[in-house]
């Protein structure tokens, strides 16, 4: 890895994107949007298509910002990035409303799998909340069926245009509500049998989300324990709106696989001021006892960096904390969050991590390798997307810079 560059500006999402990667050669660029990708914090409610939305909201009767699907996207971007928690929580208000009945769903969700394949993802992971999508008279399981169909009728159209991906769902329990128990069962229920290959859509895991501060995992302690003899994954947000405590009640209490986010662990490591580095070029740090148990046992950190950016977590990619925790040798890897609220995608945060960081092609192969051996599948399934689908493209694509 080299020396990151200068921040740049990072002010709206997309805005200047031209400018900010122009200085990579074009055929980098090229080959940054082949490489296979795999993306495990990626919301399905938070990558609608703008002309999708615009078309659901008619029919639901539901009134938008805006009708024009270029305004709407634009909007939903600005708003995420305003600084504003009100105006942020209003993108999920419109994208949720027109996501409330069977066929709305299962739109969203084959949408979503294509136009992840059409980035060069071959592994997701879509979660969202079934507790937000009854306002149409829909129970909760009707909802995840309606998203599992939608889900695997993506795979099978990405395949039919020569695109390999492998889909699953992750449930998920909204923090401030009393339904964690419920949507753990609803998770349990509806666990994936076998391969997932076999079974695109099918629910993989188990996760909380929503408002993180003052809603610890120790709410409801005993679903945890429920999941763990289930011998079910789970992976929890901690780590973004709140701090190093809320990391360590995922990994401890919740015995969280991975971590949503976790950008905040860097909270539990003192950097040498001085900006030092060994022997091997690793910057020196001293990590308090949650950082060492998640770098130990490499607990995965779903880190997010553009969405990061918009919650405040670093001022720009160059001085996000992703890119000193990969060299710390964290168990690092890089997500989308939410690709419309973000104007972003895998393709897009890579290449911002190589423009702007300093990342070669050796990191991005690092951290995607590192989320598929995290993937909540099975062993030999993680094996096949390694070895399989991500490894002979990258190897292809590096002997072509030779």
């Amino acid at each position: 890895m080299t020396s990151p560059t200068s921040p740049a500006a990072t002010s709206t999402p997309g805005d200047g994107d031209d400018a900010r990667v122009s200085h990579l050669p074009s055929t980098l660029r090229e080959q940054i949007a082949q490489l296979p990708k795999v993306v495990l914090h990626d919301h399905l409610d938070g990558g609608l298509r703008p002309a999708t939305i615009v078309e659901l909201a008619a029919e639901a009767g539901h009134e938008l910002p805006t009708t024009d699907p270029d305004a709407l996207g634009t909007w939903f971007v600005e708003a995420a990035t305003s600084g504003d928690l009100p105006r942020y929580l209003e993108t999920f208000d419109h994208t949720i409303a027109v996501m409330q009945t069977a066929d709305h769903l299962r739109r969203v969700a084959r949408e979503s799998v294509l136009d992840l394949a059409a980035d060069g993802v071959v592994y997701a992971e879509q979660r969202w909340a079934p507790e937000q999508h009854l306002a149409g008279g829909l129970t909760l399981q009707e909802t995840v069926d309606a998203v599992r169909e939608g889900l695997a009728e993506g795979v099978a159209e990405a395949a039919k245009d020569g695109r390999t991906i492998w889909v699953g769902q992750l449930v998920t329990a909204m923090r401030h509500a009393d339904r964690w128990e419920e949507i753990a069962d609803l998770a349990l229920a509806n666990r994936v049998e076998g391969a997932l290959a076999d079974s695109p859509g099918a629910v993989v895991g188990f996760d909380i989300a929503g408002a993180e501060l003052g809603f610890p995992p120790d709410r409801y302690p005993a679903i945890w324990a429920t999941l763990d003899d289930a011998g079910f994954p789970v992976t929890i947000h901690a780590g973004e709106a709140d701090g190093v405590d809320s990391i360590s009640q995922a990994v401890h209490l919740g015995r969280a696989a991975r971590v949503g986010h976790g950008v905040r662990i860097v909270e539990d490591i003192a950097f040498d001021p001085s900006g030092d580095r060994d022997e091997d070029a690793e910057p020196l740090a001293t990590l308090g006892r949650v950082a060492t148990w998640v770098r130990d046992r490499q607990v995965p950190l779903e880190l997010c960096p553009t969405s990061n950016l918009q919650t405040g977590a670093a001022a720009s990619i160059a001085e996000h904390p992703i890119t000193r925790l990969l060299e710390l040798e964290f168990a690092v890897t890089v997500n989308t969050d939410n690709r419309l609220q973000s104007g972003t995608s895998m393709t897009r945060e890579m290449t911002l991590l190589v423009a702007e960081a300093g990342w070669t092609l050796d990191d991005l192969y690092e951290v995607t390798v590192t989320a598929a051996w995290n993937a909540f599948v099975h062993h030999d399934e993680r094996r096949r997307l390694v070895e399989d689908l991500i490894a002979p493209k990258y190897a292809e694509i590096e002997g072509a810079q030779v």
